[in-house]
């Protein structure tokens, strides 16, 4: 194989661990609906967003300074979110028991994914 196909592949090896943390979070919004007989979707969520937090951090896949740097993204995150619903641009018409002023917990992992993708990067 030559270098530079050997170079192209590890850097999508790469790119697609690097994703772990926004696709699983992602893919849990996806999938929440399915368990809103059981318990309101928001608060799935958030128990989602910090299982998977907790397994990639001990499995470490993600450094402690890592999951810092993502929990100061998910609460500036949570922040903005907190104002876009305040000025009335935004809402979240559902129930949940994790809601905070209108704002739903785990909005900010949204932005943590971000944050998640550019310390692995």
């Amino acid at each position: 194989m030559n270098h530079s196909l050997r170079q192209f592949l590890v850097f999508g090896i790469q790119q697609a661990l690097s994703c772990i943390f926004p696709v699983l979070v992602f893919t849990s919004l996806a999938l929440s609906h399915l368990f809103s007989g059981i318990i309101p979707r928001y608060d799935f969520m958030l128990i989602a967003c910090v299982v998977i937090q907790l397994a990639l951090f001990l499995l470490k896949i993600e450094t402690l300074d890592e999951v810092l740097v993502i929990c100061v993204f998910h609460l500036l995150g949570l922040c903005m979110e907190l104002f876009k619903v305040h000025i009335g641009s935004w809402s979240y018409p559902e129930t949940a028991y994790t809601k905070f002023y209108g704002v739903p917990l785990y909005s900010g992992f949204m932005y943590a994914s971000v944050a998640s993708y550019l310390c692995q990067a």
